[in-house]
């Protein structure tokens, strides 16, 4: 391991007489990209929690449970496991009177006409149990994190990538320099 010396903070921004107009490009590209990937990155994650924790908002306060009957005994035996449910049909009556069947998760060998809770919207459709508040506060959470990491390696990326190109260009100068001085120096004298 090679001794570095101590650590000079913010040493792209100091002034030195070696350094280079690439340098200070260099500089602004890291600078710029880092501050576009922080607030691309925290824009985006906001934008997206709130969003889903609007629509779960929602949810809630149009989604209404109703009463619905099965239809047909409930397929598996009584008194199975606590925690399992079947698959079986279930009818209720729509906010607008009509009638409406579909399938619901229920304790094993339920009779028919057994009253269970269905959840539906507006229109009386069939729907999940909307999310309680923490839920959707978690879920929220989770769809701002992602979508904001999301973002954020977009501006990331292209800093990186921008840089790539600088040093391959700063190289690419350091070869001709080196070619222009081993051609002078091999030049013969007298």
């Amino acid at each position: 391991m090679a001794f570095r010396g101590p650590r000079v903070w913010l040493w792209r921004w100091r002034r030195n007489p070696l350094k280079r107009r690439s340098d200070t490009v260099e500089a602004w590209v890291v600078l710029g990209s880092w501050v576009l990937t922080v607030v691309c990155g925290v824009l985006a994650g906001w934008t997206a929690a709130g969003s889903v924790e609007r629509s779960l908002a929602r949810e809630r306060v149009e989604w209404r449970p109703v009463a619905g009957r099965l239809t047909e005994r409930a397929p598996g035996e009584a008194g199975a496991h606590s925690g399992e449910r079947v698959w079986a049909e279930v009818g209720w009556t729509g906010p607008d009177g009509s009638a409406h069947t579909g399938q619901v998760r229920v304790v094993p060998g339920s009779a028919a006409g057994t009253t269970v809770t269905v959840w539906t919207d507006r229109r009386g459709r069939l729907v999940t149990e909307p999310a309680t508040a923490a839920q959707a506060r978690v879920r929220a959470s989770l769809v701002g994190g992602l979508a904001g990491v999301t973002v954020a390696v977009l501006p990331c990326a292209g800093g990186r990538w921008l840089r790539g190109r600088l040093e391959r260009r700063r190289l690419d100068g350091w070869a001709v320099e080196w070619a222009v001085f081993d051609a002078v120096r091999e030049r013969p004298t007298g």
